[in-house]
């Protein structure tokens, strides 16, 4: 058994969906409209074969501005391959405006990895 995509809301799907093509190199398919449900979404696949899905609904609220962590997903995990890269998307991400919450940093487990925040606050670890 495999999972098959993790899904999450966003509040403006093509400011999302833009966010993971460029800086995660995400492809997408075409959009996914239920007006009767006011309903939208996209597929993101990754070279890597998962995928992962974004929706929008416009009575879907806000977790509100960045509290630490809460129950439910904890965060979405991307592998560069490397320390470089790792401190290359870092600061990329940095001097485009997103919050980098921690790192560039090893971990105690093993793990070299920054984490920050997408556009819609969801945690993202970029490890090497």
């Amino acid at each position: 058994m495999k999972l098959e995509h993790a899904a999450l809301w966003t509040a403006d799907l093509e400011r999302c969906k833009e966010f993971y093509v460029r800086y995660f190199d995400a492809s997408y398919g075409k959009i996914y409209l239920n007006k009767n449900k006011e309903f939208s979404s996209y597929f993101l696949s990754f070279s890597t074969g998962a995928r992962l899905e974004i929706m929008h609904n416009p009575s879907i609220g806000t977790k509100g501005a960045f509290s630490g962590e809460y129950l439910g997903v904890a965060h979405l995990a991307f592998c560069t391959g490397s320390r470089q890269a790792v401190d290359s998307l870092t600061e990329r991400l940095r001097s485009d405006g997103f919050t980098i919450v921690e790192g560039p940093r090893e971990t105690g487990d093993g793990y070299y990895e920054s984490v920050v925040l997408d556009p819609d606050g969801n945690r993202l670890e970029i490890t090497s």
